[in-house]
């Protein structure tokens, strides 16, 4: 069975209010106990944690499903699934209904990535995402490249050489952690994994870890641009993403997604707003 990718990215597009973080704090508490997210109200990088988490509850609410009609289930290594009740549907439907999906987010923008199908067809979903921007702000793309080198394979770093032009290299850099993030994801790994185990070799659409082709995997790369709201005006942002799912294929396959109308097609684009007011739906 073809398991279908959807991917949902989510837009801090203004400042929140501390009522607003307080509501979203109560959902997550109430409908995900599992996420176990700090009370932080100054902190966005809490808010950004409770909004991924209001992210399957809002994919679920959208399918008109209860949020008591299914419970969300972990593998050993942390890869999540959505199991729905089996009370109204027949076993081989119920066996196929399993939604694997994974979240993630950098600075203004929040991803889910999910997928349906039987539960060992869809965990080993992930999705990266990386702000086209260097950090700390002012530092030169060179140096900012250097930084991230010991993430890279030495074939990776012949890559984002300065020659090519801070623009190029940037791309270059963020797309390579992107997908790095997304794969490590996928398969369920700690953040102390070595990326650098992993070579994506982008002009010959291949990928290696440990030295060994990966093989079955589908890539998808595609990126986002957000209009932000931020002290009084409206700031521009980038973002490179990667999305990672396993497939079982005898090749693994690069999808380039340049194009509006076919990105369309399976990413939608929300925003902070358009979440928080249906909140009082979601526990429901």
């Amino acid at each position: 069975m073809e398991c279908p990718i959807l991917v949902w990215m989510l837009s801090l597009n203004r400042d929140v209010t501390t009522d607003e973080y307080q509501k979203c704090y109560e959902l997550v508490r109430e409908c995900v106990p599992h996420a176990k997210i700090p009370y932080a109200p100054t902190s966005i990088d809490s808010f950004r944690q409770l909004i991924c988490q209001m992210m399957p509850l809002l994919m679920m609410r959208h399918r008109r499903i209860s949020r008591t009609k299914w419970k969300d289930c972990q593998t050993q290594n942390g890869k999540h699934w959505i199991e729905q009740g089996c009370e109204d549907m027949p076993p081989e439907k119920f066996l196929q209904s399993m939604i694997g999906y994974h979240l993630a987010y950098d600075n203004s923008l929040c991803g889910m990535i999910m997928t349906q199908g039987r539960q060992r067809q869809v965990i080993n979903i992930g999705i990266g995402i990386k702000q086209l921007a260097v950090e700390p702000r002012g530092v030169s793309v060179a140096a900012y490249a250097e930084s991230f080198a010991h993430k890279l394979t030495p074939l990776e770093q012949t890559f984002i050489k300065p020659e090519f032009g801070d623009e190029v290299v940037l791309r270059r850099l963020c797309i390579l952690l992107a997908l790095k993030s997304a794969y490590i994801k996928a398969i369920g790994q700690s953040i102390g994994f070595d990326w650098s185990r992993l070579e994506f070799n982008i002009p010959a659409e291949s990928a290696r870890g440990d030295d060994h082709p990966l093989q079955g995997w589908e890539f998808r790369v595609f990126k986002a641009n957000l209009g932000v709201a931020r002290n009084g005006g409206l700031v521009e942002e980038s973002y490179q993403c990667a999305c990672a799912f396993f497939r079982g294929t005898k090749d693994s396959k690069f999808v380039w997604q340049d194009n509006q109308k076919d990105l369309e097609q399976w990413v939608q684009f929300i925003n902070v707003d358009q979440l928080i007011k249906v909140i009082p739906k979601l526990s429901a």
